[in-house]
């Protein structure tokens, strides 16, 4: 049984280069982070979340993939559970996909989802239920991040979340595509204005609904929707 506005769709109607999409829309109230187990290790997969949930008598509805890690699982930058810092904002400069800035955080408060530039987002900022960051941010204000070439030769599959109304939209491609591929498919075809790159080539979809279990790739926090 899915939860009421849990939306799953197989194949999005758009399509951008040689990629077709998966999209699921996700009301914010319901939506979780989960990264750590009850005696603190990291669960690292969408399969041991969901065994160790199904533990707990709990259904895995959603999981994803929730943004950058190190090789211990741990969050490269700002990660919020239940109200609670985990890791701090992190607006150092690096190499990688993270340090492309401008990177971005998507959190939930009490007004519902939204996606901001990291360094838009106010540090110690009460309310804040769930918060996760990565990068590059993809839009901004409808704008594409200046990094994202038409021409680039760089195909991965991809997921990505951006905010629509109080419901948070996660997108994951269904073949390689380009950075621009993919924020064009979420500016063009979603209408989203501000979204957020999670990763690529460890991409990952957990939904018994779409009869999918993506399992093959160690990961760091997960979003979660839990029965």
């Amino acid at each position: 049984m899915l939860l009421a506005g849990l939306t799953l769709t197989a194949r999005a109607d758009g399509e951008q280069g040689e990629g077709r999409y998966t999209v699921v829309r996700i009301e914010a109230a319901q939506l979780r982070l989960v990264w750590l187990d009850d005696r603190g290790r990291p669960l690292r997969r969408l399969d041991r979340l969901a065994a160790w949930l199904e533990e707990q008598g709990h259904t895995l509805s959603f999981g994803m993939n929730a943004g950058m890690f190190h090789g211990d699982g741990g969050p490269v930058g700002l990660l919020v559970i239940d109200g609670r810092e985990m890791a701090p904002l992190n607006l150092d400069d690096g190499a990688g996909n993270f340090f492309l800035k401008p990177n971005g955080v998507f959190f939930v408060d009490v007004k519902g989802p939204h996606v901001v530039d990291a360094a838009d987002f106010p540090r110690g900022q009460s309310g804040v239920r769930l918060a996760t960051q990565s990068g590059p941010l993809l839009l901004k204000g409808g704008e594409m991040h200046p990094a994202l070439r038409p021409s680039s030769a760089s195909r991965y599959v991809r997921n990505g979340v951006c905010a629509l109304g109080s419901q948070a939209v996660f997108v994951i491609s269904e073949r390689p595509v380009t950075f621009h591929e993919f924020a064009s498919f979420l500016r063009d075809e979603l209408q989203c204005r501000d979204a957020l790159y999670l990763d690529g080539s460890v991409s990952s979809l957990h939904s018994p609904a779409l009869g999918r279990d993506d399992h093959a790739h160690e990961l760091g926090p997960m979003f979660a929707v839990i029965e």
